[in-house]
């Protein structure tokens, strides 16, 4: 058996680059349509058997080793081979068409980060994406400007070759793509300096984004065509953008609700009060009764989040925490003092167990 490496004329450390060329080389001067001479014939058979076990690196590896480079079947790949050759590989031939060089791009993904501010009525964001986007110097085309794709000459435009294979069964031709071209049926001789051929070139670009009131952390929005343009100026795949919603100092969420804690003091508690709080979409009147107790809550309607799919707002909902004061000087303890004997408060007393205020506030929130 003929050495694979000295039939392409390479090393044996040859990469496959090198490899492919070689095989071009030898495939052009040997082609039954160029040389009909039968000693040709039969290398080319050669020259095309070899680059078909080199091209392959899990053959090659089985072949540097010593073993069998079509995997212990005696000239079948494997039993999608024999598959093929005993329901129609033949007839698959007639009917096999060159690859085409246009993909579809792949999908990409952002990330971008909001405020919590950005979710009750949506915002909109300008994202910078580094990707694939079409060649301006040929438009996709892959080629130098004036030149276009030419017919293979090894496999004259099918994208497949055929080669004769010693079996069991005896000789079975065999379909595979061609070496020559990658089949896709046609070579670029000259392809475009600016993209190498590929049609698309990496660059950042912009998109614009308006993400809609009421989204949440890891919820993904999709753009459709907005990804990576695909090979040859093929179709852009799509653009993935995840949400995180950024943690707020006052302000957290509970499904379209904003929840948020109030500290009174024990006179305004007392006494009642009348105050304004920094929402997030602007300031909020609050009214706390006479009497209010740690652990109560007030709701003001329609100033928590516009829901993802709807229009009508969630709430907002303040609990109350009375603040006990810890230091006071003596004008104030005689007013305390003062006060509890005209209040003739009850004393301590032990009543059934109350969870904390938290825990009492979570409840509450939760309609509990």
């Amino acid at each position: 058996m003929a050495d694979h490496y000295e039939v392409l004329g390479v090393s044996r450390d040859a990469s496959q680059d090198e490899i492919k060329k070689a095989y071009r080389r030898l495939a052009r001067q040997l082609h039954p349509d160029v040389n009909p001479g039968e000693d040709a014939a039969e290398r080319f058979k050669l020259v095309t058997h070899a680059y078909d076990v080199l091209s392959d690196e899990e053959s090659r590896r089985r072949y540097d080793m010593g073993g069998d480079e079509n995997g212990g079947f005696g000239g079948f790949g494997g039993f999608g081979d024999i598959f093929e050759t005993f329901f129609g590989a033949a007839g698959g031939a007639r009917n096999a068409r060159p690859r085409s060089r246009r993909e579809r791009g792949q999908d990409a993904l952002v990330r971008v980060t909001l405020d919590l501010g950005d979710v009750v009525f949506g915002a909109h964001r300008d994202i910078e994406v580094d990707t694939a986007v079409l060649c301006e110097t040929c438009k996709g085309s892959c080629c130098q400007e004036g030149t276009s794709p030419v017919t293979c000459d090894v496999c004259g435009g099918s994208g497949h070759v055929q080669r004769q294979v010693r079996s069991l069964l005896g000789n079975v031709v065999t379909t595979q793509p061609c070496g020559a071209c990658e089949g896709y049926g046609t070579t670029i001789p000259y392809p475009c300096a600016a993209c190498a051929g590929q049609g698309r070139v990496r660059s950042r670009r912009t998109v614009s984004l308006d993400i809609p009131a009421g989204v949440e952390t890891g919820l993904r929005l999709q753009l459709p065509g907005s990804g990576e343009v695909g090979r040859a100026g093929g179709p852009n795949g799509d653009l993935y953008v995840e949400v995180t919603v950024a943690p707020h100092a006052a302000f957290s969420r509970d499904g379209d609700d904003l929840l948020a804690t109030l500290e009174v003091s024990m006179t305004d508690a007392i006494l009642g009060a009348s105050t304004t709080i920094d929402g997030l979409d602007g300031a909020v009147d609050l009214e706390i009764r006479p009497g209010v107790q740690s652990g109560d809550v007030l709701t003001i309607a329609g100033r928590g989040i516009t829901p993802l799919r709807g229009s009508q707002r969630g709430d907002l909902r303040v609990g109350v925490q009375v603040v006990t004061p810890t230091k006071l000087d003596s004008a104030q303890r005689t007013l305390i003092e003062d006060f509890a004997k005209r209040a003739k408060a009850p004393g301590p007393k032990l009543t059934q167990f109350q969870q904390g205020l938290f825990s009492k506030l979570r409840d509450r929130f939760r309609g509990h």
